[in-house]
């Protein structure tokens, strides 16, 4: 365990954020950083039959993107939420265990959502508990300055910046399209979900490198 750490929210988070979540003893979830863009807070990454696409939550734009993660509001003109249950139906229809988990994942899509945090929120709750960890998220009370104390994820794990993590070492599994693709590490955490099932929390911590 690895004591306290501090993640920004995101939807639908890659794997590699997930094996923080079950190293650590408490977390810490941003909501008052300036929202970024082009990271995870809004975006995640699939297994698709032509290769791996992002789906991007729509937000309302600002003149100087200074917003709090807190008040960031979801751009509802688009059918968003739609378009992206449709990916991921087309994605994942074929994988062994989406059956299991389609219906409730649905009913989040079918909801309206003002706020991408809450929205954020209600997903990885709800993956928490398909994925059977057992972990309360703690949304801070402030802008989180350096704590000693606190392992700092905020931008560690980004589409953008691909910092080496020498505690993170992706153990293979069988995807959809490997047999076109090969393995794809790191994709979100639906993909890991909908291919093990029970299984994947094993392989979460199998991905956790003891070096």
């Amino acid at each position: 365990m690895s004591g306290q750490i501090l993640l920004s929210l995101a939807y639908h988070a890659p794997i590699q954020y997930f094996t923080k979540i079950i190293s650590a003893e408490n977390v810490l979830l941003e909501q008052h950083e300036n929202f970024q863009k082009q990271t995870y807070r809004n975006r995640c990454v699939i297994a698709a039959a032509n290769g791996p696409i992002s789906l991007v939550v729509p937000v309302e734009k600002a003149r100087n993107w200074k917003i709090k993660m807190k008040d960031i509001k979801i751009h509802n003109v688009q059918a968003w939420q739609r378009n992206h249950w449709r990916s991921i139906f087309s994605a994942y229809n074929s994988s062994p265990y989406f059956e299991f988990y389609r219906e409730s994942l649905k009913e989040i899509y079918d909801k309206p959502w003002k706020y991408l945090l809450d929205f954020n929120l209600e997903i990885t709750n709800w993956l928490l508990e398909e994925l059977e960890i057992d972990c309360s998220l703690i949304l801070t009370e402030k802008y989180m300055e350096d704590d000693l104390g606190i392992q700092d994820l905020r931008d560690k794990i980004s589409p953008k910046k691909k910092e080496q993590d020498h505690s993170f070492s992706p153990v293979p599994y069988t995807q959809v399209f490997s047999d076109k693709f090969g393995f794809q590490p790191n994709l979100s955490i639906l993909d890991l979900l909908f291919n093990e099932g029970p299984n994947s929390y094993t392989i979460l911590e199998n991905s956790i490198s003891k070096a």
